[in-house]
């Protein structure tokens, strides 16, 4: 990555400014590599401010912070040591200075740590990028539509793409879905776009991002920038950049995955639905797996389920328009969806005992789940 490697380095940072960027970039470190300096953070001091690189080969998280440079140089040192080091320092300036030998010292008023580092031209290259689409969107807005679709990524890598998000652009609209062969979910925003395209990208990638929004708790109204090339992605959140690989393959057509038709409509408490779910989960387990039955009637559903644990039967009211059915369904999918869709009051759609359930909201079309009707011994 760099041409030139200066083996003597010293800079002077405030502890505070320090320790939020090396937990954050850690976040895109592997603690078992089989390349070490791929357990490492990459260190580069130079022009009075200090880039902190983790890099795993599919995930790089970058930032820089002010300090005040005495010596330019780089350097790499493990990740867990440092992270372990810099959090346990008191509040005030940190000064880190490295030798010839790779011997490098962290010193915090009369705390002092020395630690061996690892060469900087053995750290791999980040890919750089070829900017193609350009995307804006607020960071409220951005967290909100991973946390309501990110639980339905696929968790194996039996069909690889589903283990990532689909991110569908048009002029008009931002569709992000996410499925993995027994659910989907959808949530859709209005956009000004130029051009129409699409990308898919890692769930893991996701994950970590929704890790470093909850850490910065940032403004909900910032904006976070998106830079799209064929292969790779940058987010751009607070001065943070990390990069990532995009997925290759063929995406679910999820238009034609969800249901046109709709013989009975329900509108529910969700919290009703929830606590109903959770007292039959008492006795579903890995050992004891059962689908719940549910029968929707005219201002009634009744929730039934039987394992080898014990039997319930419950009921809450409700509003139905159209026929009665009786469907069963998953109860960790169930509860996924309606936990996600952050919602007093839903709608829930059905097309008879085999056709997918649909979740949507009261109002409007800001989200939609399915989950797969488990089919009935009876």
């Amino acid at each position: 990555m760099f041409r030139k490697v200066i083996l003597t380095m010293k800079f002077t940072c405030d502890k505070s400014l320090l320790a939020e960027a090396i937990n954050i970039v850690c976040l895109a470190v592997t603690s078992k590599a089989t390349i070490p300096s791929l357990e490492g953070i990459l260190i580069k001091c130079d022009h009075q401010q200090i880039t902190l690189t983790g890099y795993n080969l599919e995930l790089g998280i970058t930032k820089n912070i002010t300090a005040h440079i005495q010596e330019e140089g780089t350097i790499i040192l493990n990740a867990s040591l440092l992270t372990n080091i810099i959090n346990k320092m008191p509040n005030g300036n940190i000064t880190l200075s490295t030798n010839a030998q790779l011997m490098t010292q962290i010193q915090c008023e009369d705390i002092e740590f020395t630690i061996s580092g690892l060469n900087a031209e053995d750290y791999p290259e980040i890919p750089q990028i070829n900017q193609n689409q350009q995307l804006l969107l607020e960071q409220g807005t951005f967290k909100n539509m991973i946390s309501q679709t990110l639980f339905a990524v696929a968790q194996t890598e039996q069909t690889p793409i589903y283990t990532g998000t689909l991110f569908d652009i048009t002029p008009q609209q931002l569709s992000v879905v996410s499925v993995d062969g027994y659910r989907l979910a959808m949530r859709t925003e209005p956009i000004s776009q130029a051009d129409t395209y699409h990308f898919i990208v890692p769930g893991k990638t996701l994950n970590e991002i929704q890790k470093i929004l909850s850490k910065l708790n940032l403004d909900p109204t910032e904006d976070i920038q998106i830079l799209v090339s064929d292969k790779h992605i940058i987010f751009e959140i607070s001065e943070y950049h990390i990069i990532s690989r995009l997925l290759e393959g063929d995406f679910l057509d999820y238009h034609n995955a969800i249901p046109k038709d709709c013989k009975t409509k329900v509108s529910i408490e969700t919290k009703d639905f929830i606590d109903s779910i959770n007292r039959a989960s008492i006795i579903i387990n890995d050992r004891t797996k059962s689908p719940i039955k549910c029968e929707f009637f005219e201002d009634i559903i009744k929730l039934s389920c039987e394992t080898s644990l014990g039997k319930i039967q419950d009921s809450f009211s409700s509003q139905t328009e159209g026929e009665n059915v009786k469907i069963g369904f998953n109860n960790k999918y169930m509860l996924d969806a309606l936990r996600a869709s952050e919602s007093d009051k839903i709608l829930l759609e059905m097309n008879g005992p085999l056709s997918p359930i649909k979740i949507l909201p009261m109002q409007g079309n800001s989200f939609l789940f399915l989950v797969l009707p488990v089919r009935l011994k009876d």
